[in-house]
């Protein structure tokens, strides 16, 4: 499933701003993948559930993942990245 749009949610630029350095250049990485194919088996993508059922999550590295949500078919927002925490 290839992505067109990615919005981005406010909570999610904060965040973002406080990774390393090492973490966002991965996150790059990771979104142009998640851009040519949201399930990229590399990018781990999967349902949350809990409290962010509805949520989705792919990961950037062993620690860390993105938290968005599909609004459309080919348009998602980013909600959070950070750790499993």
């Amino acid at each position: 499933m290839r992505i067109t749009l990615i919005k981005v949610f406010p909570g999610f630029e904060r965040s973002y701003r406080k990774l390393s350095q090492a973490v966002k250049e991965a996150a790059k990485e990771r979104e142009r993948l998640f851009r040519e194919n949201a399930f990229d088996f590399r990018l781990h993508t999967h349902k949350l559930h809990g409290k962010d059922k509805g949520s989705w999550a792919f990961s950037i590295n062993n620690a860390y993942r993105v938290k968005f949500i599909f609004l459309n078919g080919s348009s998602v927002l980013f909600l959070d990245v950070g750790t499993h925490d």
